[in-house]
């Protein structure tokens, strides 16, 4: 799969994540992945050129299903050619993906949460890996909730990944955080506009770096 600047949006299936899909959950649980691998067959099918998997719940051995469910899809012809998207709240179970996967692979994701030191290993981590990774807009005080902090903790994850540890710009996917915007109330009014002018920002002063975002919280405001 090649993104280009000419490239529309790339759409990332996430229905083969445990807390994405509650039929996906309940095949893993039951242990019956051959079943759970036709929900990535028809992701790809219906449009998706990215799979998003999770496997991070509490009755589930998340590295063993990992590496179990990623090395089905390695075996199925339709789904090799799809990059992958190791999503996962542990580092165990994200390296583990890593090392199943055939191509080139997205980590989803890191953050500026737990500090400095801590976002550098896991980085330097996934270049090694030959990653690209997915960082969110999330620092030591929390997620970003205005513009301002979005570009601010986004600019300056940028700059230690491209100048500390040599991380490739163009690996770099930004998600400057869609908050849901039809809850009614009034300070939540800008959260989607906030998002897209972080997003033309970090397409303006981020050289090569990408963008992603849950749209749905927006799209979902205007549903009939």
């Amino acid at each position: 799969m090649v993104i280009t600047p000419a490239s529309n949006f790339v759409n990332i299936g996430e229905r083969t994540n445990v807390t994405g899909s509650a039929k996906f959950l309940k095949l893993i649980k039951e242990d019956r992945f051959e079943e759970a691998l036709q929900i990535a067959l028809e992701q790809v099918r219906g449009g998706a050129q990215v799979l998003d998997v999770n496997m991070d719940e509490g009755m589930i051995d998340a590295k063993a299903a990992m590496v179990k469910f990623l090395n089905l899809m390695a075996s199925e012809p339709e789904l090799a050619r799809v990059p992958v998207m190791i999503d996962s709240s542990k580092w165990e179970v994200i390296e583990a993906g890593l090392k199943c996967l055939q191509g080139k692979g997205i980590v989803n994701s890191i953050s500026l949460k737990a500090g400095e030191e801590e976002f550098i290993r896991q980085a330097r981590l996934i270049r090694k890996y030959g990653a690209a990774v997915v960082v969110m807009a999330f620092d030591e005080q929390g997620q970003a909730d205005t513009f301002e902090r979005r570009i601010a903790i986004c600019s300056r994850a940028y700059n230690i990944l491209v100048n500390r540890v040599k991380f490739p710009p163009e690996d770099i996917i930004f998600d400057p955080n869609i908050f849901p915007v039809a809850t009614g109330m009034e300070e939540h009014r800008s959260y989607a506009l906030d998002f897209f002018r972080a997003a033309r920002w970090i397409r303006e002063n981020l050289p090569h770096a990408h963008v992603s975002g849950g749209v749905s919280n927006v799209s979902f405001s205007f549903r009939g």
